[in-house]
């Protein structure tokens, strides 16, 4: 069963939820997630979530920041890392560094710093030999 820090009941469709931050909750340190996860409240340290973060308007993060999946309504000041999306919704802040191979931002979405976005590359491959540009034209005689 979820804990709901600062908050009584899960939020309407919660279902897959582990738990939520709510507003007015002042956390510091390091807070490790294995499920979906949402930040009302105030973070300051670490914040590593296996499936999805998702920082609301009024949520506040201050450190470091790793998520699958990291959906920003809030403000985030700090390194981030976004092993699969990192989405900054029109309310969405982030300030630092945002590592991921795929960024949204969405209009009205602000990042101020530096964005870091690569791919695994994988090396191109060649044929073994090299194929001919045009075929050779019927009834030339040799």
């Amino acid at each position: 069963m979820a804990k709901w820090l600062g908050a009584n009941k899960p939020p309407a469709g919660a279902e897959d939820w582990i738990g939520f931050l709510d507003r007015g909750v002042k956390l510091e340190g390091t807070l490790e997630l294995m499920g979906t996860f949402r930040i009302d409240g105030e973070v300051k340290g670490k914040v590593r979530c296996k499936e999805r973060l998702i920082v609301g308007e009024s949520g506040r993060i201050e450190g470091e920041v790793e998520s699958a999946i990291l959906s920003v309504s809030g403000k985030i000041h700090g390194t981030v890392r976004g092993t699969q999306r990192v989405e900054i919704l029109p309310s969405g802040q982030i300030e630092g560094e945002v590592h991921t191979a795929c960024l949204v931002i969405e209009a009205g979405g602000v990042i101020e710093g530096r964005c870091h976005m690569k791919a695994e590359a994988k090396p191109a491959t060649v044929p073994a030999r090299p194929m001919p540009l045009a075929a050779p034209a019927h009834g030339s005689s040799s």
